[in-house]
């Protein structure tokens, strides 16, 4: 690894962002690729982890599950075994994607059972990243829609938790699920987990989205970003190729503002 990286300097080690909600449909996994190629775009080394056993962001990559040997399930085995051989074996990056990928498995939604008994179970991811922080300025996390010890291990090893909540009044109700995990977790962390709200699939013609808009800001004020991702068709038109937005339309108004996005999250 090169010394530029190494632990010596601090700043190299990369931010993990877990991108969350406990409410299907609000754009997360969209976020997730997106905001990983828009970083990536400005140069920065990004890791994509699928942390959901439904394993959509891995899909939307072109890592189906089926085919793959290896995956972030490993992480969470009993006996990991040699740290560099494990992120060796898991990592997967396609020549025409600019980051590091490593998918989900459907045997995910098994760990609540598998960790039972384990100590410690919380950290687990926390603890696997420090292999690699250094090889990456961004790790995002794209989590589970659930609580559970998936959802758990990413808000324990995030720095950063991005909320996408949909621009709709049914979705707000998605979000007292997630902050009462959070007040529970910062019972017990050395440090309060920061989170931003994301405003995602906005209809600017729409009154009701608009309500909402203004409902957020008054509610969250500084803890919501200033970026609001529109409705867009061209993600579908991403998603059913396998593709990200920036492959298909990087002029594209959605593609713009997840750039925007990561600009902000840089000056964070």
């Amino acid at each position: 690894m090169n010394a530029e990286y190494g632990p010596e300097n601090s700043d190299a080690r990369a931010k993990v962002i877990a991108v969350a909600n406990q409410k299907g449909g609000v754009g997360k996994t969209t976020t997730a690729v997106t905001l990983a190629a828009a970083l990536t775009r400005l140069g920065k080394r990004v890791l994509v982890m699928d942390l959901d056993p439904h394993a959509c962001a891995s899909v939307h990559l072109r890592y189906y599950p089926d085919e793959l040997s290896a995956s972030v399930n490993d992480i969470f085995g009993e006996h990991p075994g040699d740290m560099g051989e494990l992120w060796d074996r898991i990592r997967h990056h396609h020549p025409v994607q600019e980051f590091d990928v490593v998918p989900a498995n459907i045997r995910l939604a098994e760990l609540e059972v598998d960790l039972r008994n384990r100590k410690g179970k919380g950290a687990i991811l926390q603890q696997t990243l420090e292999h690699v922080r250094y090889e990456y300025d961004f790790i995002v996390l794209d989590c589970p829609p659930h609580v559970g010890i998936l959802l758990v291990n990413a808000l324990v090893a995030s720095d950063l938790l991005v909320i996408p909540i949909q621009t709709d009044f049914l979705a707000l109700h998605g979000l007292k699920l997630l902050f009462d995990t959070i007040k529970v977790l910062n019972k017990v962390l050395p440090r309060p987990i920061c989170y931003r709200v994301l405003p995602t699939l906005y209809d600017r013609r729409a009154r009701a989205c608009a309500r909402v808009m203004d409902l957020l800001a008054l509610k969250m004020k500084d803890s919501m970003f200033n970026t609001v991702i529109g409705m867009d068709t061209r993600f579908r038109e991403a998603s059913a190729q396998g593709r990200v937005i920036y492959e298909i339309s990087p002029e594209s108004r959605g593609a713009r503002e997840y750039e925007d996005l990561a600009t902000e999250i840089l000056a964070l």
